[in-house]
């Protein structure tokens, strides 16, 4: 009785905190590459490396989050990703401080999300193709403007330092943003009516829940989040690439909260999984370029762990509706 009674603590314990699963896996995956190279964690430069991994992920995750738990996705992320930058650039050019430009940047990658939920509420329009037509429309428009030739980032020393270009500035951003987005969805009426709203429209409409406003406001976050991370890898690589980001960037944040027990049938999902989930991506990228795995494998393995993390968040959810364990 005593080891079935640990077994359903441990049920449990997974039903009530969805991050517990990925969290062990991370601390399996860690355990393994420290023991096939001690430079893993060991090395300063390893972990600045895994750092500036796991950051941009998580940032732009947050947002995605946001939507698949309504369930909804945002594609064009990694293209407002590469051209936030830009405008922060030729605002500056125009004369504008850098911190301002800096905060403009975000403004305009904003707009873009706000076009995407407008479109996709107000037309009827499923997110999937509204985001589609804006990742190829955002994508072209920042082609033209930079002639697709780099930049260089504008402002100070000070202000590079803090936006990026030191070594551990954009995970810092990244915690910053990850413990927001926790306290936003767990504590307060958007997070919760964002949740209500993901797993009952209807239901949620009914109860006074401005179902549309939600949906609009994280399609702006998103954007928001995914201008930032731009301009924090901008000023990290001190240079402002128009094919910066792309489809890689956006997938590996929407990979990052699948992993993370986040649902893409919408009605849950964590930030701090989000993060858990970019960490183990992380985990993987660094731990096979050390011990010297082809990078083709990398993207065998995400597709399994997207594909496991989906069938065990399924079977979660089916234990937590029939009462778990007990």
């Amino acid at each position: 009785m005593s080891g079935r009674a640990g077994r359903v603590r441990l049920l449990d314990l997974f039903l009530h905190w969805q991050e517990a699963s990925i969290f062990v896996v991370a601390l399996i995956l860690i355990g393994y590459f420290e023991s096939a190279n001690r430079d893993f964690l060991l090395s300063n430069a390893s972990l600045q490396n895994l750092s500036q991994y796991i950051a941009p992920v998580a940032i732009i995750a947050c947002g995605e989050i946001m939507l698949m738990i309504m369930g909804e996705i945002d594609l064009s992320a990694g293209m407002v990703f590469a051209l936030a930058p830009f405008v922060m650039y030729f605002v500056a050019q125009a004369g504008i401080p850098a911190p301002l430009a800096v905060i403009l940047g975000i403004a305009a990658a904003g707009v873009v999300g706000l076009i995407n939920g407008v479109v996709t509420v107000l037309l009827s329009i499923p997110s999937f193709v509204t985001t589609l037509g804006t990742l190829f429309l955002v994508n072209g428009f920042t082609l033209t403007i930079s002639a697709g030739t780099p930049a260089s980032p504008p402002g100070s020393p000070l202000l590079a330092q803090v936006m990026g270009r030191w070594g551990y500035s954009e995970i810092l951003w990244a915690i910053a943003v990850v413990a927001v987005m926790h306290v936003v969805l767990r504590d307060t009426r958007w997070g919760l009516h964002t949740t209500a709203a993901g797993a009952n429209p209807t239901g949620a409409s009914e109860a006074g829940i401005h179902v549309n406003r939600l949906k609009i406001g994280n399609f702006v976050l998103t954007g928001a989040l995914s201008g930032l991370t731009g301009i924090l890898e901008a000023f990290r690589i001190s240079s402002i690439d128009p094919q910066a980001g792309g489809n890689q960037i956006m997938f590996l944040a929407v990979a990052a909260g699948v992993i993370g027990g986040t649902s893409l049938a919408g009605g849950s999902g964590t930030i701090i999984g989000g993060l858990i989930g970019a960490g183990v991506l992380g985990i993987l990228s660094d731990g096979f370029t050390l011990i010297g795995v082809n990078a083709f494998t990398f993207n065998i393995i995400l597709g399994i762990a997207i594909l496991a993390a989906m069938i065990f968040n399924v079977h979660m959810v089916r234990l937590a509706r029939t009462g778990g364990a007990r």
